[in-house]
């Protein structure tokens, strides 16, 4: 059962028009947090939990918000259980990656006075989101979480029961692999060459 079918199921008066129109925003939400392979699974979780507990949401103006959190509750029940089994392991090495230095020493725009602008805006919204995908989800939510959706480091600390320090490790190695793999899919995609003199 997909996420539109339980939506069309006869549920709670009410129900129906409400998540049909949280819909889009919640899977852009999921989509951040979770990449797509994974965002209709949680979709799909949180629809199930709001139909069973909408006796609980008193005011429908307060719709978004209960939706919302509905979904992240469940974005952080799975981002524990995949996080658990490597908890024992040692921390992977922190790689020593500069993209602004990476930018300056291959100087993909040798006549331009802001390299570090054109390299970024070579990126169309579809690029930074398949680059977002490739970070791991243990730093892809964290990031996702502090600096697209707002929240501070102690809420997030709180919603994962971690110190506030280890959200701040998990934000700093989250932005140097981020970083990276900007570098490298540029590179793929050969957007660099269109700073060179080519097409893209």
């Amino acid at each position: 059962m997909g996420h539109e079918d339980l939506v069309e199921d006869a549920g709670p008066s009410g129900f129906t028009p409400l998540a049909r129109e949280q819909l889009p925003w919640l899977y852009s939400l999921a989509r951040r947090l979770l990449g797509p392979d994974r965002a209709e699974d949680a979709i799909q979780e949180c629809l199930i939990k709001a139909y069973r507990g909408f006796d609980e949401l008193r005011d429908p103006q307060a719709a978004p918000a209960w939706f919302r959190q509905i979904l992240l509750n469940c974005v952080r029940d799975r981002y524990r259980r995949d996080a658990a089994p490597r908890r024992e392991e040692p921390v992977d090495p922190l790689p020593e990656y500069s993209l602004y230095r990476k930018i300056a020493e291959e100087d993909p725009w040798p006549y331009s006075d802001s390299i570090h602008l054109d390299f970024l805006h070579s990126f169309s919204q579809d690029d930074v989101w398949n680059v977002l995908d490739r970070v791991d989800a243990r730093y892809r939510v964290p990031l996702v979480l502090v600096h697209m959706e707002g929240h501070s480091t102690n809420q997030v600390a709180r919603m994962f029961g971690v110190p506030q320090g280890t959200v701040l490790s998990w934000l700093h190695r989250g932005r140097k692999r981020f970083e990276q793999q900007l570098w490298e899919y540029a590179d793929e995609r050969r957007l660099l060459a269109v700073g060179k003199g080519g097409s893209r």
